[in-house]
């Protein structure tokens, strides 16, 4: 009798059993404990590490810098530091569904390999020696699978177009970070499609936020937010095309840089429609910490990246920029910085706790002597527009090659958005591209603009990811406050500032909805339900202005807690 095909969901079924069962038997979370986590609405802090000895805790606790430092000094070991992140990963999977491939094995494999060359050399491998690194799952790494979210690559590698290549094929990303001396253990859950704020797939279900789970994580880099909001890790790789770094970052209360595209590698990693390169996306960062995004810009760029990706800018970390940034942290002393703040794009109005966010970061670097302006640049509608033209531009033709490789479906979020169109034809496309230059002029010149009153440019925008902290699922209405800096190809910082506080972000009730779609988001909020999410807000430099805005939004992190702490 003829073998039966599997079906799409027996499949995705067989692939999560697969990944639980690479955690140790000894990490595993019992029935009851696992229920006990399903009902609970915060997982962050005392909850997630009550799963942890003293000794993981003390090793999770610390952000990337110290713990790179900590190993070059030899006060703990690789696969000391490899083990704790590996079981807070394992821990963070069965409670908060955020990982699509699990490596364990082989990361301790390489730590104990980095630890053998540490002893017999007496030195380091490089700056990221022995520091755990999360990937999201468009990365290859040898003998792995990269699904992106489709069953239709389980067991293989989407975007490889040799199947014998299958578990041999590397990213360049991936490459130069075990060549700087990083532990990869694990890659991190994305949504179907990778164009979707929220992080869904019919693999492993949804992602929800561990800080609120009546809230989403974020997408498309969700896994890698709710990760580290979990201290699964501390520095993980993204990337992002209408915000997938950012929004996560955000919605999750850690950092994140989305650099300028062609700044960062992008060869060899599985993309969602990878000829449309007009707007390109980009690879980025997220860590819990401002120092750990540097580290790693810094050493990513180290490895002359360019030289093996004909894409890249050769363009090595400007060290020499940073510190002139970072001289004007103090007005007394330097020059005094101008902040662009953009109170509302005018489409979509902000719910109370982004808006007090603003507020905060405003007075907070004008309290410290720098100069704030309000920022009005031409409307974010028009580059929104332009912008999901050009990521719907194939129909959605990509992503049905493939959905139709298991037979599985759209899930239910993205039904409507991505039914099978026609490709829009050459002429349409160019003109939009036209349409694109000519936002991102009018940007600029508004940008340069800025002089005019008192001879000094704005330095940096500060503006919000979205109009909410996190989003109720399924509620996700405007993308705008991101999507303007795709296409713009802006380098941006996002921080953490604050989280919503049902006490002090109470609904206005005398609020007058702009439109219809202001009116959904406005009603969407509820004091209780978003109360302790965190608010995170955009540093907006402009093109190849990473090591600036990171400089910056050190600034800006200094004078956020001077002023909170009073």
């Amino acid at each position: 009798m003829e073998a039966k095909n599997p079906s799409w969901q027996e499949k995705a079924a067989a692939k999560r059993e697969s990944v639980l069962a690479k955690i140790k038997p000894e990490w595993r979370l019992s029935p009851a404990e696992l229920e006990c986590a399903a009902s609970r609405r915060e997982l962050t802090g005392g909850y997630v590490n009550d799963f942890l000895g003293p000794d993981d805790i003390s090793i999770i606790s610390l952000d990337s810098v110290a713990l790179v430092e900590g190993i070059k000094e030899g006060s703990f070991s690789s696969v000391r530091v490899a083990t704790s992140f590996c079981k807070a990963a394992a821990v963070a999977h069965q409670i908060n569904n955020c990982l699509h491939e699990i490596f364990f094995e082989q990361a301790m494999k390489r730590a104990t390999y980095l630890d053998e060359y540490y002893e017999k050399n007496g030195t380091t491998i490089g700056p990221l020696h022995g520091l755990p690194i999360s990937l999201k799952d468009q990365f290859h790494v040898k003998g792995v699978d990269t699904t992106m979210g489709y069953v239709g690559w389980i067991g293989s590698n989407l975007g490889i177009k040799d199947p014998s290549q299958a578990h041999k094929i590397e990213s360049q990303i991936t490459a130069e970070l075990l060549s700087l001396g990083a532990v990869l253990y694990c890659k991190t859950s994305l949504p179907q499609t990778l164009l979707f704020g929220e992080t869904k797939n019919n693999i492993i279900g949804e992602t929800l936020n561990p800080n609120n789970r009546n809230l989403s994580c974020g997408g498309s880099s969700g896994g890698e937010g709710a990760l580290q909001a979990l201290r699964g890790s501390t520095l993980g790789v993204g990337t992002d095309i209408g915000g997938s770094v950012r929004i996560p970052s955000a919605f999750n209360g850690i950092f994140g840089l989305k650099p300028t595209p062609e700044r960062i590698s992008y060869r060899d990693a599985a993309n969602n429609n990878p000829g449309e390169n007009t707007y390109r996306s980009t690879v980025g960062f997220l860590s819990t910490s401002l120092g750990g995004l540097r580290l790693m810009l810094e050493s990513v760029l180290s490895t002359s990246p360019w030289l093996r990706d004909p894409a890249v800018v050769p363009l090595p970390f400007r060290q020499e920029v940073a510190d002139a940034y970072l001289s004007r942290g103090d007005p007394e002393t330097g020059k005094p910085l101008k902040f662009g703040i953009l109170w509302s794009d005018n489409v979509v109005g902000l719910h109370p706790p982004i808006l007090r966010g603003l507020r905060m970061v405003a007075d907070a670097v004008r309290a410290k002597g720098h100069k704030v302006v309000d920022w009005t640049p031409p409307p974010q509608k028009d580059a929104k527009r332009i912008h999901l033209a050009f990521l719907f531009a194939d129909g959605g033709h990509d992503i049905h090659t493939q959905l139709d490789l298991s037979g599985e479906p759209l899930i239910p979020d993205l039904k409507e958005t991505f039914t099978l169109k026609p490709p829009i034809d050459l002429l349409e496309y160019q003109d939009l591209t036209l349409q694109g230059l000519d936002y991102e002029a009018k940007y600029s010149d508004y940008w340069n603009s800025t002089a005019d009153s008192d001879g000094q440019t704005v330095d940096a925008v500060i503006m919000p990811v979205a109009p909410h902290a996190a989003v109720v699922p399924g509620k996700y209405y405007h993308t705008a406050y991101t999507e303007v800096l795709n296409l713009m190809n802006y380098s941006v910082v996002v921080i953490p500032v604050t989280k919503a506080d049902k006490n002090v972000d109470t609904f206005d009730d005398s609020y007058t909805p702009l439109n219809d779609t202001d009116e959904l988001n406005w009603k969407a909020y509820d004091p209780e339900v978003y109360h302790g999410a965190p608010v995170g807000l955009q540093i907006v430099g402009r093109k190849f202005e990473e090591e600036k805005v990171l400089a910056i939004a050190e600034i800006v992190c200094a004078a956020l807690e001077k002023a909170t702490k009073g």
